[in-house]
C-alpha cells in the first residue's frame, strides 16, 4: 500500500504543468471591449522606456534634449509597430502580402496585426530608421542617440514575452527529459513542452535590462559612442540564439529549421551579433574621451 502511494506521489510530482490551468486571460474584459495584455506590454514599455530615457537625458554628457526624447518617442513607436509587423510578413510569412480577407475593415493581411505576429528584427529595423530620422532632422549623434535608446530597449522586450506567455503562444519545443517545469500548452498537442516565453523573458528582456542599468548608471560607458549599442546588441542577440534552441519553429518555417539546423530568427541573429562585436572593439579602440563630452540642445 505505501509503495502504491508513493508510486502515485512520484507520478504526480513528475506530472508536467498545465497553461489552462493557471487561470490565465489573454486581456481585461470589459463588457464590450477586452483589452490584450499584448497591448499593454507595447504600452508599458514604451512609456517606461519613455520615462527611464527623460530622467537619462538629464545626466551630464547627454546628446539630446527633451524635445528630441518626444520625437522618438512618436517615431520609435511607429518603428516598432510597422517595422515589427512588416518584417514578421517579410521573414517568417510571406504570404500576408498577398492575403487579402473579403468583407472585412481591414482586409490586406500584413495590415491586419491581430492575424500573425510581430519581428523582433523587422521591429529593430525600423526602430534604426526612426532614430536615424530624428538625428539627421536634429543634427543629433546617430550613434550616441543609438546608445541612449538601446538602455530602454529592454523594458519592452520583457514585457511582451511575459504577454506572450500570459496568452499561451509562442511555446517552446517538446522536452527530451523530465524538468519540473514543463508545460502543456493549448493548440500544442498533449506534449510537455519549455516554456520558452518565460526564458526569453529573462534573457531578452530582464538580463538586458540590468546589464544595460548597469552600464549606463556605474561606468563610463556613456561617454564612449557604440559601447552601450553594441553591449545590447550582442547581449540580446546571444540571448535569442540560446533561446532559440528551445523555442518552437514557426509552423511555415519548421521544415526550413530541420533543412538548415537553425531557426530563421537565429539566421538572422548570427549577422546582429558580428556586428554588436565589431562595434564595440571598434568603440574601445578609439582613445577615451578625457573628459566627458558637453552637448546642449535646449
Amino acid at each position: 500500500m505505501l509503495e502504491i502511494a508513493a508510486s502515485a506521489a512520484g507520478a504526480a510530482a513528475n506530472a508536467p504543468l498545465h497553461w489552462a490551468d493557471l487561470g490565465l486571460r489573454e486581456g481585461i474584459d470589459l463588457g464590450f471591449f477586452t483589452i490584450k495584455y499584448y497591448s499593454l506590454a507595447y504600452l508599458a514599455g514604451i512609456l517606461l522606456a519613455y520615462w527611464h530615457l527623460s530622467k537619462m537625458i538629464r545626466q551630464p554628457g547627454a546628446p539630446m534634449a527633451q524635445r528630441h526624447a518626444d520625437d522618438l518617442f512618436f517615431y520609435c513607436t511607429l518603428g516598432v509597430i510597422l517595422g515589427g509587423r512588416l518584417g514578421y510578413a517579410t521573414f517568417y510569412q510571406p504570404e500576408l502580402w498577398t492575403t487579402f480577407v473579403p468583407n472585412t475593415f481591414v482586409s490586406w493581411g500584413v495590415l491586419r496585426l491581430w492575424d500573425g505576429g510581430m519581428s523582433f528584427h523587422g521591429g529593430l529595423i525600423g526602430v534604426v530608421i526612426a532614430i536615424a530620422w530624428v538625428s539627421w532632422k536634429n543634427g543629433l549623434s546617430f550613434i550616441r542617440v543609438c546608445d541612449y535608446i538601446s538602455v530602454n530597449v529592454g523594458f519592452g522586450m520583457m514585457f511582451g514575452r511575459l504577454a506572450n506567455f500570459i496568452n499561451g503562444e509562442l511555446w517552446g519545443r517538446a522536452v527530451q527529459s523530465d524538468i519540473p517545469w514543463a508545460m502543456v500548452f493549448p493548440g500544442a498537442g498533449p506534449e510537455p513542452r519549455h516554456p520558452s516565453q518565460l526564458y526569453q523573458a529573462f534573457g531578452e528582456g530582464f538580463m538586458v535590462i540590468v546589464v544595460m542599468l548597469c552600464l549606463f548608471w556605474l561606468t563610463r560607458a556613456r561617454y564612449r559612442p557604440g559601447v552601450m549599442v553594441g553591449t545590447f546588441a550582442a547581449v540580446i542577440s546571444v540571448a535569442r540564439f540560446t533561446v532559440e534552441f528551445f523555442r518552437e519553429p514557426d509552423a511555415q518555417l519548421a521544415e526550413f529549421a530541420a533543412r538548415t539546423g537553425l531557426s530563421m530568427g537565429q539566421w538572422l541573429t548570427i549577422p546582429l551579433i558580428v556586428a554588436a562585436i565589431g562595434l564595440v572593439v571598434w568603440s574601445l579602440s578609439r582613445p577615451a574621451p578625457l573628459t566627458p563630452p558637453e552637448e546642449r540642445h535646449d
